[in-house]
């Protein structure tokens, strides 16, 4: 479910799909092509880097994706300190589910940690979805022009794009990367809205996203 991603396994997780809601659970993707990648922050800088930290004292899980999975974060503050927490806590969450599809595991304490409520429950039959297909991931994804909104103290929405043009399927077993040529969108707008916890994690709730957005290209 991310990240990473949004990697959408075209005929595999069809009926998956119209069911979880990348970056935030909740909604419905636009479209899906055989090298989708799986979403989900960081930099402002075009040099791909990730906020997830270790261990802090909110125990968050210290999460480390392979050397050839990047999910890269294109102008991922906004000086706003409140607006940056909830950036933050976005991007560590795209992380975690891509790190659960890497990895395989679909109860990674990063997902639950991450995510809550019907969120959690897609977000785990996404990462399902990957291991049924027998896939996992590789390649870059971008995530680029956030928008943040806060309603109150501890609700959330935040609205992204992101790039998959360099992530492709990798087959579980063999390792054989599916480059083939798609003729779907790379670009996916989520719609995502979080809330946040009494230590103080913003945690996704709903994600909706929409693959071929316009506002994505441009």
């Amino acid at each position: 479910m991310t990240r990473r991603p949004t990697r959408l396994l075209t005929t595999v997780v069809a009926g998956t799909a119209a069911v979880l809601l990348l970056a935030g659970c909740g909604g419905s993707d636009g479209g899906s092509k055989a090298n989708d990648k799986i979403a989900g922050a960081d930099t402002d800088t075009g040099t791909p880097a990730s906020p997830t930290p270790s261990a802090t004292a909110v125990g968050r899980p210290e999460i480390q994706l392979p050397s050839d999975v990047i999910d890269k974060y294109d102008d991922w503050k906004t000086g706003d300190a409140a607006k940056d927490a909830v950036l933050a806590d976005t991007a560590r969450r795209i992380d975690a589910t891509n790190d659960a599809i890497v990895r395989g595991d679909k109860r990674s304490p990063g997902l639950s940690f991450y995510y809550r409520d019907k969120a959690l429950t897609e977000a785990a039959a996404w990462v399902k979805a990957y291991l049924d297909a027998n896939l996992s991931f590789t390649g870059t994804t971008r995530y680029y022009a956030p928008k943040v909104t806060l309603s109150g103290a501890t609700t959330a929405t935040v609205v992204y794009c992101s790039d998959e043009s360099k992530g492709f399927n990798k087959n579980r077993k063999t390792g054989k990367v599916d480059k083939a040529p798609s003729t779907e969108s790379p670009y996916v707008l989520y719609n995502t809205r979080l809330q946040k916890n009494e230590q103080g994690v913003w945690q996704t709730t709903n994600l909706i996203s929409q693959r071929g957005e316009s506002t994505c290209a441009a």
